[in-house]
C-alpha cells in the first residue's frame, strides 16, 4: 500500500513522504489517511509556499468520511493553518492520550515545538508516549529518536545517546536517531567520533544534506576549514529551504572562523532572494540575512528588514513575537555585522531576550548567534586599536 510506504518514510525521515503521500491520494483520492499526511507535510513546513499550499490540501478533506480520530486530526490542522499553534498542540496532546501508537501525531506535536525552541515539552511529550507504548508498535524506533532529539535539547546528552543507539538498533536506517546521536557528539564536542561515524556510514546513509551539514561542523571543530568548505563544495545542495538554511549557518560560520569562503556567498544569496519578502519565519529570515550580508546584497537585506516591519505592524501570529524579540534584532545585527558595524552588532546581540532560543531548531543552529556576537566583541575591540582589516574574514574563532 503506497500510503504505508509514506507513513514509513515520515517514520525514517528518509525518502518523500510528500510524494509519496500524492501516490497515495492519485490512488485512493478518498483516503483519508493520505491527504491528512500531504496536508500535515505541507502545514508543517518552514517554507510559506508550502503553508499556502496546505490550505488547499486541507480543503479538499471536506465532505469526505472520517472516523473520530480523523476528524481530530484535521481539526488540528485547521487551526495550524489558523495560526493557532497552542490548540493545534492541544489537540495533538489530546490524541496522543488515546492513541499513544499516533505517529503523525507525534511527528507534528514534536515539529511544531523544534520550530518554537520548546526543548521541554519535546522531551516531556516524547516521554509520556514512549511510557505507554511497547516494541511491538510500528515506529516506537520513531518514538525513540524523537525522544533523544528532546533529551539532547534538554541537555541529557548520556540518556539521549543511549534512546538513539537503542532506535538504531531496531531499525538502522532510521536517519532521526542518527542526527540526534550527532547532536549529542556536536555538544559535548566529540568532533572526531562524529566524523568517524558519517564515514564509516556514508554507504548506508547516502547524501542527506543535513548530516553533511553536521560532518561539515565537525571538520570545523577539529579546525580543519579546508575539509568544512569541500564538504560544502561537494555535498550541501541549495534546493529546498532547509538545504538554504544549513549552507547559510555552515557559510557564516566558516566566515567567522577566518576561512577563505571567496565568492560562495553570492550564489546563495540569489537562491535566498525569492524568500526576502516572505517574513514567514524568524528563523528563515536570520538565514536569508547571512546569505544576504555575507554576499553585501544589501538591497535584499533591506527588503528583508522592511518585510519583517511590516510583519510586526500585523500582531497576529506565532511568528510574530519571534520576530519582535529575536528574529528582527538579529537580523539587524547580522546585517550590521555585515558592514563592519560590529559595536552595533554586538549590541543587538547582547540584548537578545532570554526567550531568544524560542526562535526555532536546535542548539547547534543557534549557537551562530553566540558565536556571531562573540566575533563582534573582538572586532570591534581590534578596531578600538586602530586595526581597520576588513569586516568579515579577520580572525579565527573556535567553532565550538
Amino acid at each position: 500500500m503506497i500510503y504505508e510506504k509514506a507513513l514509513e518514510s515520515l517514520r525514517l525521515q528518509r525518502g518523500d513522504a510528500l510524494q509519496l503521500a500524492r501516490r497515495a491520494i492519485a490512488a485512493e483520492p478518498e483516503l483519508v489517511a493520505a491527504r491528512l499526511l500531504e496536508a500535515y507535510l505541507l502545514a508543517y513546513s518552514r517554507d510559506m509556499r508550502d503553508f499556502e499550499t496546505a490550505g488547499w490540501a486541507f480543503a479538499r478533506l471536506a465532505g469526505l468520511p472520517m472516523r473520530e480520530h480523523e476528524r481530530a486530526h484535521t481539526a488540528a490542522l485547521a487551526a495550524v493553518i489558523d495560526g493557532d499553534v497552542a490548540r493545534a498542540s492541544h489537540i495533538h496532546d489530546a490524541i496522543l492520550a488515546e492513541a499513544p501508537d499516533d505517529t503523525l501525531a507525534l511527528w507534528a506535536a514534536q515539529t511544531m515545538d523544534y520550530f518554537l525552541g520548546n526543548a521541554e515539552s519535546l522531551r516531556e511529550r516524547s516521554g509520556r508516549v514512549l511510557a505507554r507504548s511497547s516494541l511491538r508498535q510500528a515506529g516506537y524506533h520513531m518514538m525513540l529518536s524523537l525522544h533523544a532529539f528532546g533529551l539532547g535539547e534538554c541537555g541529557d546528552y548520556a540518556a539521549a545517546e543511549s534512546a538513539a543507539l537503542r532506535a538504531l538498533e531496531l531499525e538502522p536506517d532510521d536517519v532521526r536517531a542518527e542526527h540526534a546521536l550527532l547532536h549529542v557528539f556536536e555538544m559535548q564536542g566529540r568532533a572526531a567520533e562524529g566524523v568517524r561515524r558519517l564515514e564509516f556510514h556514508e554507504e548506508r546513509l547516502g547524501t542527506i544534506n543535513h548530516l553533511a551539514w553536521h560532518l561539515a561542523l565537525f571538520h570545523l571543530q577539529l579546525d580543519l576549514p579546508e575539509e568544512a568548505l569541500a564538504v560544502y563544495d561537494a555535498r550541501l545542495r541549495l534546493d529546498t529551504l532547509p538545504e538554504l538554511i544549513d549552507a547559510s549557518a555552515l557559510l557564516w560560520r566558516l566566515g567567522l572562523a577566518g576561512a577563505d569562503i571567496g565568492e560562495r556567498f553570492t550564489p546563495l544569496a540569489v537562491r535566498w532572494a525569492q524568500h526576502a519578502e516572505d517574513a514567514f519565519c524568524a528563523f528563515n529570515d536570520v538565514h536569508a540575512m547571512m546569505a544576504f550580508a555575507g554576499a553585501e546584497r544589501w538591497d535584499w537585506a533591506q527588503r528583508l528588514l522592511a518585510a519583517q516591519e511590516r510583519r510586526l505592524a500585523n500582531a497576529q501570529g506565532a511568528n510574530h513575537d519571534m520576530t519582535r524579540l529575536v528574529g528582527y534584532p538579529a537580523c539587524r545585527a547580522l546585517a550590521a555585522f555585515g558592514r563592519g558595524d560590529f559595536r552595533s552588532a554586538e549590541s543587538l546581540l547582547r540584548a537578545l531576550p532570554p526567550v531568544a532560543h524560542r526562535m526555532g531548531g536546535s542548539h547547534a543552529q543557534r549557537d551562530v548567534l553566540m558565536l556571531t556576537r562573540a566575533a563582534a566583541a573582538t572586532r570591534r575591540t581590534r578596531f578600538a586599536q586602530g586595526d581597520l582589516h576588513a569586516s568579515f574574514v579577520p580572525e579565527r574563532l573556535a567553532a565550538a
